[in-house]
């Protein structure tokens, strides 16, 4: 079977832990036995962070911005993978969501039938319905090939989705696909509610890796977010818990490994709020230092909103660091329901949360009986052998529906 993953979100030179987890989702795939080779949706316009400072005065942002994506080659191989990055142009995602695929589909019908002539595929798997799944489906449509189509909840959480247009054309693509896989049964319902139907729909969980040996925790008590700094993933609620936790847990530390647009706010709040000290922004790390960092921790706080799932959570879960998502939110709520280790407090409630941090970390028995079922089950449900056998599964179910 050879599968061609078609994704906006994928490593490469200037952002290695872009959509790492396509990347090894397309990993557990191949090792499944499918072949792989991936075709990787690239925007060379330097994103609006850095036009905007730019026009701030600050050029050399933008210039650095624009030396990196000069610098990406067409084609690259990422452990063994051929992944060949197709450029596009078009206008900013928040103005043209719904019409984004447009823009993507002649560049991206290209790239697919030079693929095609030198590499027969069989199957398309587009991570998002806007815009790969999209710009992948007339090319499907065209060389009766299956589509199958992933969502991570981007096409069924946030403001960008909820535009009558957006939610039409997500719709379309889902019921013109051969099969969708969700990443969670909460964005499957809501997957379900856009195309009108569950027909063709199924889950299958990303994964994570447990590694056989972990490093040795820190010596002082040490909370870690693993998280682009943005908004909704509630960094603000973890900060104003920490003068709370600080009355129980003197020593308490706070760990933030990433990076975004809501850090210098972050930086500022942690002033205003007299835990500067207690606070450490590592700044976005590569994937293997970020998980070797995350290991040394002792608990994962990330209380975020709009939650499909977050593979964060679970790669803290696999490396024995239990977890406090929020209650209500798709990906923590079923993460929870299989995995111990997972705690769940209300959203936006910040005395909550570190109530629950507080006792978490203030029992070191429970601390440390927690941390080993966190790994032992991560390892059982969450691991990238079951997410690439059950991919697999997925691309037979769409091949053997396209047959029929």
């Amino acid at each position: 079977m050879r599968v061609c993953v078609v994704a906006e979100y994928y490593p490469r030179r200037r952002d290695p832990v872009l959509g790492v987890w396509a990347h090894r989702q397309a990993l557990a795939a191949r090792d499944a036995g499918a072949e792989v080779r991936v075709l990787a949706l690239e925007r060379p316009i330097p994103p609006a962070a850095a036009l905007s400072a730019a026009a701030r005065g600050r050029p050399a942002a933008l210039a650095r911005e624009l030396r990196a994506a000069l610098a990406q080659p067409r084609r690259d191989t990422l452990d063994g993978i051929e992944v060949e990055y197709v450029r596009f142009l078009s206008p900013p995602r928040g103005t043209s969501y719904a019409r984004w695929e447009r823009y993507a589909r002649r560049p991206l019908a290209r790239a697919l039938e030079r693929l095609r002539r030198k590499w027969p595929f069989d199957l398309i798997h587009a991570h998002y319905a806007l815009p790969a799944g999209g710009a992948a489906l007339p090319f499907a449509r065209r060389a009766g090939i299956p589509l199958v189509v992933s969502i991570h909840g981007g096409d069924v959480h946030g403001p960008l989705v909820q535009a009558p247009a957006a939610r039409a054309r997500i719709g379309g693509v889902l019921r013109e696909c051969a099969l969708v896989i969700c990443n969670s049964r909460g964005t499957l319902l809501r997957a379900a509610r856009v195309a009108g139907s569950a027909e063709r729909m199924r889950v299958v969980h990303l994964g994570a890796d447990a590694p056989a040996s972990l490093p040795p925790r820190l010596r002082e008590p040490t909370l870690v977010t693993l998280a682009h700094v943005i908004p909704r993933k509630r960094h603000e609620d973890v900060l104003r818990a920490l003068p709370r936790l600080a009355r129980t847990l003197p020593e308490i530390r706070w760990l933030v490994i990433g990076d975004g647009p809501a850090r210098p706010r972050l930086a500022a709040l942690a002033r205003e709020l007299g835990v500067r000290e207690r606070v450490t922004f590592a700044g976005q790390l590569d994937h293997a230092a970020a998980l070797d960092r995350l290991a040394r921790c002792h608990a994962m706080a990330m209380p975020s909103v709009d939650e499909a799932f977050g593979v964060a959570y679970v790669e803290a879960l696999a490396r024995g660091v239990p977890a406090v998502g929020c209650r209500g939110e798709d990906g923590p709520e079923e993460i929870a329901r299989l995995c111990e280790g997972m705690l769940l407090v209300p959203p936006r409630d910040p005395p909550s949360l570190a109530s629950a941090l507080a006792g978490l970390l203030g029992d070191a028995e429970q601390l440390e009986r927690l941390s080993e079922a966190a790994r032992r089950s991560a390892r059982e449900r969450f691991s990238w052998e079951r997410c690439g056998r059950e991919t697999v599964a997925a691309y037979e179910r769409a091949l053997a529906g396209a047959a029929r």
